[in-house]
Formats: C-alpha cells, sequence, structure tokens
C-alpha cells in the first residue's frame, strides 16, 4: 500500500508526545558510559518542513507543536531533551524545520552509539538518507518488523526500539503483540516502545489487552485531545513500553498536565 507520508503529521498532538518520551528515554540511557543500539522500525524521513504544503493543508502541526509553543513556551524545563531536539534542528535545518524520531535519536547518541532505520517507502527512504546517510546511519529499505528482527539482539546489547507504524495495513494490530513477543524473547533487556492511534472506532483496544496480557510490567500512557479537523478519526495518542526505565512516569505525568493545560 505505502500510501502514507508523516509529512502531513509532522509536529501533531502524537509527535509531541513521542518525541518527548523518545529524547528523554534516550537521554536517561546515554547518561551511563555504555553505548546503546536504536532501532526503529517506521522510521519516515526524518525531517519535516512544518510551512510546507502537506503541513499546512491538515494544520495539524499549527495544533500541535505550534501551539504548545506559543501558548506554552515553558511548558518544558530548559534542560529537558525534547526542546533541545527542536532547537539544535532548526539552527541546522532552519525555523520551519521539525525533526522526526530519526533525527531525535541521531541528536542524542554518541559516536559509540548505534543507529538502525527501517523506512520501506521509497520517497520516504530516499529522504532518509539525504538527511542521516551521512551520519553513520544503518538505513534499509525493507520491512521495519523484519529489520528489527534480523537485528535482535543487537550489538551493543543494550538499546531502545521504537516500533511506529502508520497502521494503514490493518493487520498491524493482530502483528504487533505477536511481533514484541518475539522480540522480547531474542532481547529481553531492550526497552520497546510502541506507539499508536486512539481513534474513535477504537482499533488499539484488542492489540492493547495482547500486549498487556503479555507484558504485565509494561508502562501504558495515553492523551486525548479533540481531532484535528472535521471528521478526522484521530482523538488521542497512545505509549506502551516494554522495560520501561526509571523515572519516565514522571514523564508522562509532565505530559498529562502539559496537555490538560492545552485543553
Amino acid at each position: 500500500m505505502l500510501s502514507y507520508q508523516h509529512a502531513f503529521h509532522a509536529g501533531n498532538l502524537a509527535d509531541v508526545q513521542k518525541h518527548a518520551l523518545l529524547a528523554w528515554t534516550l537521554d536517561y540511557m546515554v547518561q551511563k558510559e555504555k553505548p546503546v543500539s536504536y532501532i526503529e522500525t517506521h522510521a519516515g524521513r526524518g525531517l519535516y518542513r512544518l510551512s510546507g504544503p502537506e503541513a499546512l493543508k491538515t494544520g495539524e502541526a499549527a495544533q500541535g507543536i505550534g501551539r504548545l509553543t506559543d501558548a506554552f513556551p515553558d511548558a518544558f524545563p530548559a534542560d529537558h531533551p525534547y526542546p533541545g531536539r527542536l532547537e539544535e534542528t532548526r539552527a541546522m535545518f532552519g525555523a520551519d524545520a521539525y525533526p522526526g524520531s530519526p533525527l531525535i535519536a541521531a541528536l542524542g547518541l554518541r559516536e559509540t552509539d548505534r543507529l538502525h532505520l527501517a523506512e520501506l517507502h521509497p520517497q520516504e527512504n530516499t529522504a532518509l538518507v539525504g538527511v542521516l546517510g551521512s551520519w553513520g546511519a544503518h538505513i534499509r529499505k525493507e520491512d521495519g518488523f523484519d529489520f528489527a528482527l534480523s537485528l535482535t539482539p543487537p550489538v551493543p546489547r543494550r538499546g531502545l526500539m521504537l516500533v511506529d507504524p502508520p497502521y494503514e495495513v490493518k493487520s498491524d494490530y493482530d502483528h504487533i503483540p505477536k511481533f514484541f513477543t518475539q522480540v522480547a524473547r531474542k532481547w529481553n533487556v531492550g526497552v520497546l516502545m510502541l506507539w499508536y492511534p486512539i481513534l474513535r472506532d477504537a482499533p488499539h483496544v484488542p492489540m492493547l489487552r495482547a500486549l498487556e496480557a503479555n507484558f504485565p510490567e509494561a508502562l501504558r500512557h495515553e492523551l486525548r485531545f479533540p481531532p484535528a479537523r472535521e471528521g478526522h478519526r484521530m482523538i488521542g495518542t497512545g505509549i506502551f513500553i516494554v522495560n520501561p526505565p526509571f523515572g519516565i512516569k514522571a514523564e508522562c505525568a509532565r505530559l498529562d498536565r502539559i496537555f490538560a493545560a492545552l485543553g
């Protein structure tokens, strides 16, 4: 199918949750000297333009990171890695630039760490290589689930995997609990982070039931918000983390307060 392009949704409220937690988790992990592996199954293009026609068409960025920046510029503390990654991206690529999760990861990792990215969409993959190909990232144009399974357990063994599919293939909801179980068997120390949309018809609910049955100690964090526009199906955003790092519940609570202030 391969019709999804994140440029229409970059910087929306779901990205704020996902990227804030991702940036914080990686920042926490690199406090130790031991190197880290980062694996992403559906990387996208890595860099987005919030003044581009795609972002302007949906208005999601304006209602997400745009509104947050305008209304609550001090929502995150000055030393928080998420606004830090945003500032670094703008300094490198311009004021309208917004980092995708691969760029957030690349900016937060060290030379001793490893960055593994999969993106199957041809145009998105080409753009991703253009942004991060010179950073030493291992980038492949292949199915992200197969890619991740082929890498696990990674070297170095300590690390994080972000699973962020577009869910345009509805079977992803059924496949993900099985996939997480396979990965966890091979890589029991990995931090496994899943993003999922909360839609009006709630297709995520059976998936979450299966995941919570398999991983009862995992962290689940969900936020709700009004639809971005008339007819838009997404009314919230969720993160499910296997082996959640110490302290991340406080970050989730911070996001709860920020989204409550946004209304």
